[in-house]
C-alpha cells in the first residue's frame, strides 16, 4: 500500500508539471492543446494502473514479501540481459584494422565541418590537430556562428594559410537551432564527397581522417559516428565516471537494434553528401537537438551505417569538461525524451528500479538474512555494475576503479539531470552558447518586448 501512495504521488507531481505548462502557455497553442491532453491521459492511465494492481494484490491476498522476490527476480534478470546487450554491443563497435589499399587518386575528398560560437584554446587545439592530417583531399570549414568573442575569428583567419576556410555564419531563423542551421550553412559550402562534422573539443591524429574514411570505404558504409577516447582529468575520476559514462550507456547497454534506434555521438561523424542530400538535409530536422540520430537511422535501414570506438590507429579524442557535459546532458536529454513528462517519470522510475533499488534490497536482505534476496539482489547488483564499468572503461580506454561503484551515484545524477532539463524546457531557459534553444525545441513563443 505504501508502495502505491509513492507510486500515485509521484505521477501526481508530474501532472502538476503537465498541468503547469497550461497555466504558463509559454507553448504554441495548438502543441501545446495536443501534448498537455497526451500527457495527461498517459499519467491518469499509470495511476489507474497502479490503483487496479494494489487491489487485485489485496483480494488476492499478495503478501509484500512475495512482492519483492519478484520485483528483485525481474531486476537480476533485466541486469542479465543489459550485461549480454552490453558485451553484444562492445563487440560490435570494435573498429578492426583497416585492410582495403587505396590509391590517393581513389580516395574521396573530405570536408571537416566545425561550428564554432565564442571558441577560443579548444578552437586553437582541434585546428592544430586537423591541419597536421596526412589526408590528400582535405577541406577544413570553420563557421564563425556570430561570436561576440572576437579571437574565435581571429584563431580561424590565422590557418588560412594552412587551408581553413573561414565561414561568417547568420543569426538562425525561429524554426532553427543555431548549431543545426550552422551545419547547414557548411553543408552548402562543401566541396567534399564526404562531410566530416565534430566539435571543438576534438582532437585528431595526422591519419585520423584516413582511418575512418577506409574504414567506409571497405565496409561499404555511407555514415560513420565514432566514440572518441574521453581525456581523463587527474584526481577526477569518480566525477567522470557519472556523466559522459551515463550517456555512451544509453546508447550501448541498451538492445537498440529492437527499436531500429541505431546508436550515436555528435563528438564525430562522418556521412556522405549524397546521403546527407537524399534525407533532406539538416533543413528536415531543424529543430532537433541530435541531428545526426536521424540520418543514423536512415542510413541503419539501408545497412550503410556504423558505430564505431575510436582505437590506436584512429585516435580520435575528446576533451569535454565535466561541466561541458553537464550541459550537453541538460540541451538533449528532455528533448530525446520527445518532450514528455509521462516519459521522464516512467524512465525516471526505471533507472530508480533497476539500478538503485537493488542496493537497497542488499542491505535489507543482509540486515534480515534473507538469502533468497541476497542472492537475487547480489546478482543484478552485480551485472548491473559490470556493465556500466565496461563502459566506463571505453570512455577512457582504461580500467577505473571508481566505474565499479559509481552506478548508483550516476543513476540519480541521470536522473537529476533529466528532470531539471525537462523543467528547464518548460518552465526557464536551456542556454547553449549563449543563446536560449527552447525557442526552437519547444516551440515557444518568444516575448514581446517591454514598452
Amino acid at each position: 500500500m505504501k508502495v502505491a501512495v509513492i507510486l500515485l504521488g509521484i505521477f501526481t507531481l508530474y501532472l502538476c508539471v503537465d498541468l503547469g505548462r497550461v497555466f504558463k502557455r509559454r507553448i504554441n497553442k495548438e502543441y501545446l492543446r495536443h501534448a498537455w491532453k497526451k500527457t495527461a491521459i498517459w499519467l491518469l492511465g499509470m495511476q489507474l494502473a497502479v490503483i487496479f494492481i494494489t487491489y487485485v494484490s489485496s483480494q488476492l491476498q499478495v503478501s509484500i514479501a512475495f512482492g519483492i522476490y519478484l520485483i528483485a527476480t525481474a531486476q537480476a534478470l533485466i541486469g542479465i540481459t543489459i550485461f549480454t546487450t552490453t558485451l553484444n554491443n562492445l563487440r560490435k563497435v570494435r573498429s578492426g584494422h583497416v585492410k582495403l589499399l587505396v590509391s590517393e587518386k581513389d580516395l574521396p575528398t573530405v570536408t571537416v565541418c566545425i561550428p564554432a560560437r565564442n571558441e577560443t584554446q579548444d578552437l586553437l587545439e582541434c585546428l592544430q590537430s586537423l591541419v597536421s592530417s596526412t589526408y590528400p583531399k582535405l577541406e577544413i570549414l570553420v563557421l564563425d556562428d556570430c561570436s561576440q568573442e572576437r579571437r574565435t575569428s581571429e584563431i580561424i583567419r590565422c590557418f588560412a594559410q594552412q587551408g581553413v576556410r573561414f565561414i561568417a555564419g547568420k543569426n538562425p531563423p525561429d524554426k532553427w537551432l543555431a548549431k543545426n542551421y550552422g551545419y547547414d550553412q557548411m553543408a552548402d559550402e562543401a566541396n567534399g564527397d564526404f562531410l566530416l562534422f565534430c566539435g571543438v573539443d576534438s582532437r585528431f591524429q595526422p591519419d585520423t581522417i584516413t582511418q575512418l574514411v577506409k574504414l567506409m570505404l571497405q565496409n561499404k558504409r555511407s555514415m560513420l559516428s565514432v566514440i572518441p577516447k574521453n581525456v581523463l582529468k587527474p584526481g577526477l575520476s569518480f566525477g567522470q565516471s557519472l556523466i559522459q559514462p551515463s550517456r555512451y550507456a544509453w546508447e550501448l547497454a541498451l538492445p537498440r537494434d529492437l527499436a531500429k534506434r541505431p546508436p550515436v555521438l555528435s563528438t564525430c561523424w562522418i556521412i556522405t553528401k549524397q546521403t546527407l542530400a537524399g534525407a533532406g538535409g539538416f533543413e528536415a530536422i531543424s529543430k532537433k537537438t541530435v541531428p545526426e540520430s536521424y540520418f543514423a537511422r536512415l542510413a541503419a535501414k539501408q545497412g550503410d551505417y556504423a558505430f564505431i570506438a575510436s582505437n590506436s590507429s584512429i585516435g580520435l579524442t575528446c576533451t569535454k569538461s565535466i561541466a561541458e557535459q553537464r550541459s550537453t546532458a541538460i540541451r538533449t536529454r528532455y528533448p530525446q525524451l520527445h518532450r514528455r513528462p509521462e516519459l521522464v517519470a516512467l524512465v525516471s522510475l526505471a533507472e530508480l528500479t533497476q539500478l538503485v533499488l537493488p542496493i537497497i534490497f542488499f542491505v535489507t536482505s543482509i540486515l534480515t538474512s534473507n538469502v533468497l534476496l541476497f542472492s537475487l539482489s547480489t546478482l543484478s547488483m552485480t551485472f548491473n555494475l559490470l556493465a556500466y564499468s565496461k563502459i566506463v572503461n571505453l570512455t577512457y580506454r582504461r580500467f577505473l576503479v571508481a566505474g565499479l561503484f559509481a552506478l548508483p551515484v550516476a543513476a540519480i545524477y541521470d536522473i537529476c539531470l533529466l528532470n531539471y532539463s525537462m523543467w528547464q524546457y518548460e518552465f526557464g531557459e536551456v542556454v547553449w552558447k549563449d543563446r536560449n534553444i527552447c525557442v526552437p525545441v519547444m516551440q515557444v513563443i518568444p516575448e514581446l518586448p517591454k514598452i
